[in-house]
């Protein structure tokens, strides 16, 4: 079994990586709420209320979000 360690057990490096990563996951998971928020649903993949839920799946939930769950525009001729 791997052993947990506390904050001030952890290198450095390893600190800024845990920091970046959480920064990352905030602001995915707040740019696909305010997207889900403003966009129509019939430009969403799904109810937006599951697309909500799946949001806060890590950063996971995110990026399933704007990859699957948005329809892309027909480009016009």
């Amino acid at each position: 079994m791997i052993a947990k360690k506390k904050w001030s057990e952890l290198s450095s490096r390893n600190r800024r990586l845990l920091a970046v990563v959480g920064v990352v996951e905030v602001v995915l998971l707040a740019a696909a709420l305010f997207d889900i928020k403003r966009r129509p649903a019939e430009q969403i993949k799904g109810p937006k209320w599951m697309w909500r839920s799946l949001a806060f799946v890590n950063i996971v939930g995110p990026l399933a979000y704007f990859a699957f769950g948005r329809r892309r525009h027909e480009a016009i001729r």
